[in-house]
């Protein structure tokens, strides 16, 4: 799981600027490490990414299947919190695979590779918005629920990480020929 320290490491302090030659106060700027990084290092750091989003996934159905065993009565300030942590998690991942987006988009002018990445996001947007789902359906309250409805939802998980597969190899098989 992508920790806060982790996600401080993804950005790393410039220089600071001469503040005595502007009179300003002095401040430092976040610097994006991968900014120079060849083509290849950013499809790797994506891969990574995705390993760590899949491990977050791992942390959510844990948490999960923990608060479901713990009662009644149900221990939701723990879930809260596995929730919590794991919501951090991927806000940061996101906001490192946007970073990729935008520089393949950009000043790599990669627009293939970008759309590629893009489609991840939107494919792990919709993975996340589906398993929280499936997991709000399966609390004691709503326990009994619509059992087709549930199995949809499963199926829709499944085919949405073969998606994700599918891109991940696109991605490594374009950036392959960019180079």
């Amino acid at each position: 799981m992508i920790t806060t320290e982790a996600a401080a490491e993804s950005a790393v302090p410039a220089v600071p600027g001469d503040s005595a030659a502007t009179g300003a106060p002095e401040r430092e700027q976040l610097v994006w490490p991968w900014k120079d990084a060849a083509i290849r290092a950013l499809v790797q750091r994506i891969h990574q990414l995705q390993a760590e989003r899949a491990q977050a996934f791992r942390r959510l159905e844990e948490g999960h299947r923990q608060y479901l065993s713990s009662g009644p009565p149900y221990d939701f300030p723990r879930y809260r919190s596995t929730v919590h942590e794991v919501t951090q998690a991927f806000a940061a991942a996101s906001r490192e695979v946007l970073a990729v987006e935008a520089e393949l988009a950009g000043p790599r002018a990669q627009p293939l590779l970008a759309s590629h990445v893009r489609r991840l996001q939107q494919l792990e947007e919709t993975r996340l918005a589906t398993v929280a789902l499936l997991q709000l359906m399966g609390t004691p309250e709503l326990t009994g629920q619509d059992s087709l409805q549930m199995h949809q939802l499963k199926m829709k998980v499944i085919k949405t990480m073969e998606a994700i597969s599918e891109v991940l190899q696109d991605l490594r098989f374009d950036a392959e020929s960019a180079e």
